[in-house]
C-alpha cells in the first residue's frame, strides 16, 4: 500500500493536467463498468476504499442485471482493489482522463469468485506451483466504419472502391491501403505508447475495412488480458475522436470475414527457459500436453470463445475459423496452431475466440485448458496435415443455446473457474438468449410474412 501510494503520488506530479479517473471494472460479459473519481478522490480507491456493487461484475451486454442471480445474492457490496499497473492517462478524450483498472471483493476480503481479473490469478498460481510462468500475446481483429449506418441499419465501410461501393476484397497486407489510416493508426500507436501497451505489428486483414494490432507478448497473463482489453478501448477510443467507429463485433458481414482474437502462449520455467523448447521447434511432451488439453476442454469452453449470438456466424468453412478440436504445424487450418519459429520461441496459437469475446476470459480458459492437459498427462492426436476442414467432422457446437448446455454440464469450468462463475454466466447468457428470442428478424418477415 506504500509504495502504491508513492506511485500514485508520482503518477500525479508527472500528469497535472489530469481532473477525473476512470476507475474500470470489467464484467464477465466483457463490458467495463466503474465510476468517474476525481482527482482529490483517487487516493481513497487506491487504499480500498471505493464501494460497488457486486453486481456490477454480473451484468449481461445491455448492462442489466441477472434477475436469476442478484436477488438472490442480496445485491451486496464489494471492496475494489486498484492494479497500479493500470493506472494511465487516456489520451483520447478531451480534457484531462486517467484510468485505473480495479479488482473486486467479498466484504470479508475474500476475492469475488466471478471476478475474471482473480480467476486468472488462480490460474496463474497453479502454473506458479509447477514452476511455470505462462507468456501470452494476443491478435486483435476489428472493423473501421464510418459514424452512421445505411438505411437497412447495416455500417458504412471506411474502404470502398472508387465509386463508393463496396469492395471485392480488402486487400489483405496492404500497404497502400494501410497509408489510407495512417492518421488513425499513427493516433492508436500513439495511445498505445502513451499507456504502455506493447504493440508488435500493425496490419490490414482481408476484409474491406478490417485490420490487425498484435500485442507483443507478456510473462504476466493477468497484464495480457488487460493490455487486450486496453488495446480495444484505445482503438475505439482514437476512432471515436476522428469521427469513425471500431467494431470487434465477430460477423458484421456475412459475406465477409469475421474479427478474431487469436492468443499466443509458451511456458517458461524457473530460469526463464521456454519449457516447450526441446531444440528441434517441434516442441516436447508438455507442449502436446497442453495442446491435448486445449483441444479435450474445447467444445465445453466454446460459450467463453463465443459469447454472443453474432459470434458463431464466423463459423463457416473455408473462413480460418476452425470447426473442430485439431492442431498442427504451421497450419492455419487448425484450432491450436503451432508457428514455425526459433526452438526458443516454441508456442500455441489458439484460434477459436471472437474479437467479441471477453479476453479475461479467453486467456482464462486457454490457461485452464493447458493445465488440464497438463495435470491429467494428457497425450496429444497426430498433428494434422493439409485442410483440417476436410479432414475432420464439424464438432464445436455452432449455435448458441448448444454452447450454454456444454458450459453449463461443464466439470472442466467447475474445477478450474468455480461453481459460482459457471452459475452466474449460465445465467447471464441465457437471459441474452431468452431477448433475442423474443425478437423477430426482417428476413422472418421477409420470407414468412
Amino acid at each position: 500500500m506504500a509504495d502504491n501510494k508513492q506511485e500514485l503520488q508520482a503518477f500525479l506530479d508527472a500528469h497535472p493536467e489530469i481532473e477525473i479517473f476512470e476507475v474500470i471494472i470489467p464484467d464477465v460479459c466483457g463490458g467495463l463498468r466503474g465510476k468517474w473519481i476525481t482527482r482529490e478522490k483517487i487516493h481513497k480507491v487506491f487504499e480500498g476504499q471505493l464501494k460497488i456493487p457486486l453486481s456490477s461484475l454480473a451484468f449481461d451486454v445491455w448492462g442489466r442485471d441477472g434477475e436469476e442471480w442478484v436477488f438472490d445474492s442480496g445485491d451486496g457490496d464489494g471492496f475494489c482493489d486498484a492494479d497500479i499497473r493500470t493506472l494511465v492517462p487516456v489520451p483520447w478524450l478531451d480534457r484531462g482522463t486517467g484510468q485505473v483498472v480495479l479488482s473486486m471483493r467479498d466484504v470479508d476480503g475474500t476475492p469475488c469468485s466471478y471476478d475474471t481479473r482473480f480467476i486468472i490469478s488462480n490460474l496463474m498460481a497453479r502454473f506458479e506451483a509447477l514452476g511455470l510462468t505462462p507468456v501470452m500475446a494476443s491478435e486483435m481483429e476489428f472493423y473501421l466504419f464510418r459514424d452512421g449506418q445505411d438505411a437497412l441499419g447495416r455500417p458504412l465501410h471506411t474502404q470502398s472502391d472508387a465509386l463508393g461501393g463496396a469492395l471485392a476484397s480488402g486487400q489483405t497486407y496492404g500497404i497502400e491501403t494501410m497509408e489510407e489510416m495512417a492518421e488513425l493508426m499513427h493516433a492508436v500507436r500513439d495511445a498505445c505508447s502513451v499507456q504502455g501497451l506493447p504493440i508488435d505489428t500493425l496490419i490490414k486483414e482481408s476484409a474491406p475495412s478490417q485490420y490487425e494490432i498484435n500485442l507483443y507478448h507478456c510473462a504476466d497473463a493477468l497484464v495480457s488480458a488487460d493490455q487486450a482489453m486496453m488495446l480495444q478501448r484505445a482503438i475505439k477510443g482514437v476512432a471515436r475522436q476522428q469521427g469513425l467507429r471500431a467494431t470487434f463485433m465477430a460477423k458484421p458481414f456475412g459475406d465477409l470475414a469475421g474479427n478474431g482474437m487469436h492468443l499466443h502462449c509458451s511456458l517458461v520455467d524457473g530460469e526463464g527457459n521456454n519449457a516447450f523448447d526441446d531444440g528441434t521447434g517441434q516442441g516436447n511432451e508438455l507442449l502436446r500436453q497442453a495442446i491435448a488439453g486445449c483441444l479435450a476442454t474445447m467444445e465445453e469452453s466454446m460459450l467463453l470463445f463465443a459469447p454472443n449470438l453474432n459470434s458463431y456466424r464466423r463459423f463457416q468453412r473455408g473462413t480460418h475459423a476452425p470447426l473442430a478440436p485439431s492442431w498442427g504445424y504451421e497450419n492455419r487450418t487448425v484450432a491450436v496452431r503451432v508457428p514455425a519459429d526459433e526452438a526458443h520461441a516454441t508456442r500455441i496459437e489458439h484460434r477459436v475466440a471472437g474479437a467479441d469475446a471477453n479476453p479475461y476470459l479467453v486467456v482464462a480458459v486457454i490457461l485452464a485448458g493447458m493445465l488440464h492437459g497438463i495435470d491429467n498427462d494428457l497425450e496429444a492426436p497426430a498433428p494434422l496435415e493439409g485442410n483440417a476442414y476436410e479432414q475432420l467432422p464439424p464438432s464445436l457446437p455452432r449455435y448458441w443455446p448448444d454452447a450454454l448446455a456444454r458450459f453449463e454440464d461443464s466439470e472442466f469450468i467447475s474445477e478450474y473457474f468455480g461453481e459460482e462463475f459457471r452459475q452466474v454466466y449460465s445465467i447471464l447468457k441465457q437471459q441474452e438468449i431468452d431477448e433475442f428470442d423474443r425478437h423477430v428478424t426482417p428476413l422472418e418477415y421477409d420470407a414468412c410474412l
